[in-house]
């Protein structure tokens, strides 16, 4: 249960409802993290454009790829809540049991090639504290392997926008 009271269907905007329509018809509830976003419109709607353009939207990035950063990096912040919404979500994706158990286990236990492994430590690198450590040889490496400079940035946005909501999730005591 949240820290904090969270608002139901009936006390959030007029525009932040008609988002959440749609997802109360299909599903039957709401998730705590939309609710705790529905508590500022500001808040609900630039997380929202974020969710959009950086998971929902073809990138450059494959799907398998994104979710592989959600469920890393959400494992490193210690978010169970979000790598439980994002199992399933890579479920819907296509991703199979076997490949989320791999990517849970760690990087090293994915069965997949050395640049995708070379991405996804760069990304749970980027996602620390000391980030700020990180130089030009570690975005060169990556780009010797053949990632281009808007597939790296998107990477570390998303990178970031999960260390944005899983501290969300993690200081307002979501999914607990």
């Amino acid at each position: 249960m949240a820290y904090i009271a969270l608002p139901e269907f009936e006390e959030m905007s007029p525009a932040i409802q008609e988002k959440a329509r749609p997802i109360l018809e299909k599903t039957g509830s709401l998730g705590e993290i939309f609710k705790l976003l529905a508590l500022d419109e500001k808040v609900y709607f630039a997380t929202d454009m974020m969710v959009q353009n950086f998971l929902l939207e073809p990138t450059e990035l494959s799907y398998d790829v994104k979710e592989a950063i959600a469920l890393l990096i959400s494992k490193e912040n210690s978010c169970k809540m979000c790598v439980d919404v994002h199992k399933n979500i890579a479920k819907m994706l296509g991703l199979s049991e076997d490949r989320i158990t791999q990517i849970l286990e760690g990087i090293d236990s994915i069965s997949t090639d050395e640049k995708e492994k070379a991405l996804l430590r760069f990304c749970v690198r980027a996602s620390k504290k000391d980030n700020y450590k990180m130089q030009q040889e570690d975005i060169d490496a990556l780009k010797t392997l053949g990632y281009s400079d808007v597939q790296i940035i998107e990477a570390v946005a998303i990178t970031g926008y999960f260390n944005y909501i899983n501290t969300l999730s993690n200081v307002f005591g979501l999914g607990q």
